[in-house]
């Protein structure tokens, strides 16, 4: 079992940064795949981002060039680094861990809003 942690979320205007961070309770060494998916209201939920343990990625169309997932093996910790942020992106964003894809583990959740 492998609990995580979401945070960095928060309020932001239109081409701002945040840096999302994924806490994992066990070694994310021995995880296939660690992603960030987002679900804005009345949408479903989509995979945003994803790395896998031999450092691969893969982004969503929406956000290639704009956000960069990377995983800190020896802190456990997976970030989704998010810049020229555009109010579509405003939604829950959940980290999510497990095999491909990933969703056997899920965080509580962290609120991002952009605002015009």
């Amino acid at each position: 079992q492998v609990q995580l942690v979401d945070s960095g979320g928060g309020l932001v205007q239109a081409g701002g940064s945040l840096r999302l961070s994924c806490a994992a309770s066990a070694s994310i060494v021995y995880i296939n795949a660690v992603g960030w998916y987002r679900q804005a209201p009345g949408k479903q939920r989509e995979l945003v981002a994803a790395i896998t343990a031999g450092g691969g990625t893969n982004y969503a169309d929406s956000v290639k060039g704009r956000f960069t997932i990377s995983r800190d093996n020896a802190k456990n910790t997976v970030y989704l680094q998010m810049n020229s942020l555009k109010p579509e992106d405003t939604a829950v964003y959940y980290c999510a861990a497990g095999r491909w894809p990933p969703q056997a583990y899920w965080g509580q959740g962290t609120q991002v809003t952009v605002s015009s």
